[in-house]
C-alpha cells in the first residue's frame, strides 16, 4: 500500500509550499521545472530495483506533481477572468484531469499484461516532453512575487506528521504489531500535527492561510474536495481488488471494467460548469453529493460477478457525480478568493484532493481489512501455520490457497469470498452514510449563488 500512499500524501504536504514558490519565481517556471522532475522521476522508477527504491521514485513523482498542479490553476485563473468562461475552463480542467485518474487501471493493466511493469513509467516521458513544449510556447506568464516565503521546513513537519499517523493505523490493525510502539508513532504525528496547526495559528505569515478558510465558500469546497476523494479513490481501490482477487480478473479485464466510469467522469466537467453557471452552486454541489451516496448504496448491494448491467450504471452515476461534485468545489474556491491569492487557494484545493486519496486509500483499505478479519470463517482443516497469513487480508488468502491442492483450498477460497462481499457492503455503507449527511450540510450552509454569480443592479 505505501507504494500507493506515499504520493498522494507527500504530494499534498508539498502543494502549498509549491504554491508558494509559484507566487515566488512564477507559475510558468513551475510548471516547466515540475514537468521536467516529474519526467525523471518517472524513469527512476521504471529502473526501480527494489519496493524501497520504488517507494522514493514515487515520493519523487509527488515533488514534480506538486509543483503543476498550482501552476495550471492559476494560469487558468488568470487567463480566464469571466466567470461564465473560467466555469467552463475548470470544468474542461477537472474533467481531464478526472478521465486520466480513471483511466490509469485500464492503460495500466495494458501495459502490465503486454510489457514489463516499468512501462506504466515510462509512458510518461513523450507525454512530459509534450506539456514541456505546449507550456514553454502557450503558456501565460504570471507576475512573480521574490518577496513571498518558501516555508519547505514547515512543509516536511506536516509530510512527516501525516506518515507517523497512517502508519501507526496500518500497523495497528496488524496482528503482529507490538501495540506500545504503535501508540509511541501516534504519539509523535500528532503531536507534529498539533505543533504544525498552532504555529500556523500564530505566525503572521503561515504556510496554511486560515483567513482563506473563514469564507465559507472555500471552507465547504474544501470539505467537498477531500470527502469525495475519500470516496472515490477507496472504491477504486475495493473494486480493484475484488475484480482481481474474488472474480479472477485480469488487470486488463478489471481495467475495461471500469470504463463507465471513466466515461461518465470525462462526460461530467463541461456540463457541470455549465450547470454551475445555470442553475448556481449549491444546487449542482448538494445534488452531486447526494447522487454519489446513491451509486454507493447501488453499488454496495450489487453482485459483480452476475449485476454487471447494475454495476456500470451504478459506477457511471458515481463517476458524473463525483465529477460535478469535483468541479463544484473547484468553481466555489477559485471564485471566491481574491484573484492574488489564487495559487494559494488552487494549492489548497490540490491538498486536499491529494490528501483525500491518501486516506481513502488508507480509511478504505483499514476498514476492508478488519471487516475481512473478524467475518472471514476459517476452514477447521487448514494447518495451523498458514492461520494467521489466511487471516491478514484477501491478498494473502488467495497466496495461501495457491499453496493447497486440496478440498481445504476450495473451502477456504469460498470463506475469502463470502467474507469479502461483507466488508464490501459494510465500507460502501458507511461511504454513502457520510455522503447523504453531507449533501445536507451542503445544502444549508452554501448560499445559492456565489457572490460573482449575483447579478448587479444596473
Amino acid at each position: 500500500m505505501w507504494i500507493i500512499d506515499i504520493y498522494s500524501l507527500v504530494m499534498a504536504g508539498l502543494l502549498l509550499p509549491m504554491g508558494a514558490l509559484g507566487d515566488r519565481i512564477g507559475f510558468k517556471r513551475l510548471a516547466i521545472l515540475g514537468s521536467s522532475v516529474f519526467g525523471l522521476a518517472s524513469l527512476l522508477a521504471a529502473l526501480a530495483f527494489s519496493v524501497t527504491s520504488l517507494v522514493a521514485a514515487r515520493a519523487f513523482l509527488a515533488v514534480g506533481a506538486a509543483m503543476i498542479l498550482p501552476a495550471t490553476l492559476s494560469a487558468l485563473r488568470h487567463t480566464f477572468t469571466e466567470e461564465k468562461e473560467r466555469n467552463f475552463a475548470l470544468g474542461i480542467w477537472s474533467a481531464v484531469g478526472t478521465v486520466g485518474a480513471a483511466m490509469g487501471p485500464l492503460v495500466g493493466g495494458f501495459l502490465m499484461e503486454y510489457f514489463y511493469w516499468g512501462s506504466v513509467f515510462l509512458i510518461n516521458l513523450p507525454i512530459v516532453l509534450l506539456v514541456l513544449i505546449v507550456t514553454v510556447f502557450l503558456m501565460p506568464n504570471q507576475p512573480k512575487k521574490p518577496e513571498k516565503t518558501w516555508k519547505i521546513r514547515q512543509a516536511l513537519v506536516l509530510i512527516s506528521a501525516i506518515l507517523l499517523l497512517v502508519y501507526a493505523a496500518k500497523n495497528g490493525i496488524r496482528s503482529n504489531s507490538i501495540p506500545y510502539v504503535t501508540l509511541v508513532i501516534a504519539f509523535i504525528g500528532a503531536s507534529l500535527l498539533f505543533l504544525f496547526v498552532r504555529y500556523q495559528l500564530i505566525v503572521t505569515t503561515p504556510m496554511i492561510d486560515f483567513r482563506i478558510l473563514n469564507q465559507r465558500e472555500i471552507a465547504v469546497g474544501i470539505v467537498m474536495a477531500l470527502v469525495a476523494m475519500i470516496t472515490l479513490v477507496g472504491f477504486e481501490l475495493l473494486l480493484t481488488q475484488e475484480l482481481q482477487l474474488v472474480l479472477g480478473k485480469t488487470p486488463l479485464e478489471a481495467g475495461l471494467f471500469l470504463l463507465p466510469l471513466m466515461i461518465a467522469s470525462g462526460v461530467s466537467g463541461p456540463i457541470a460548469g455549465r450547470l454551475v453557471t445555470i442553475f448556481g452552486l449549491r444546487l449542482v454541489a448538494s445534488l452531486g453529493i447526494f447522487l454519489s451516496a446513491i451509486s454507493f448504496m447501488i453499488l454496495a448491494y450489487t453482485d459483480f460477478s452476475h449485476q454487471t448491467i447494475l454495476a456500470w450504471t451504478g459506477m457511471a452515476l458515481l463517476g458524473f457525480s463525483v465529477e460535478a461534485s469535483m468541479l463544484a468545489s473547484t468553481a466555489a474556491i477559485m471564485t471566491s478568493v481574491p484573484k492574488e491569492k489564487s495559487g494559494a487557494a488552487g494549492a489548497l484545493e490540490g491538498m486536499a484532493y491529494e490528501l483525500g486519496a491518501g486516506i481513502g486509500v488508507a480509511i478504505f483499505g483499514l476498514l476492508l481489512s478488519g471487516t475481512y478479519v473478524a467475518t472471514i470463517v476459517l476452514p477447521a482443516e487448514l494447518p495451523i501455520d498458514m492461520i494467521v497469513q489466511a487471516r491478514a487480508s484477501i491478498s494473502e488468502t488467495v497466496q495461501v490457497v495457491q499453496k493447497l491442492d486440496n478440498d481445504v483450498g476450495v473451502q477456504l477460497l469460498h470463506a475469502s469470498r463470502v467474507a469479502f462481499s461483507s466488508s464490501h457492503n459494510l465500507v460502501l455503507g458507511i461511504a454513502s452514510s457520510i455522503l447523504l449527511a453531507l449533501a445536507v450540510i451542503i445544502w444549508f450552509i452554501l448560499p445559492k449563488r456565489l457572490r460573482s454569480q449575483i447579478p448587479h443592479a444596473s
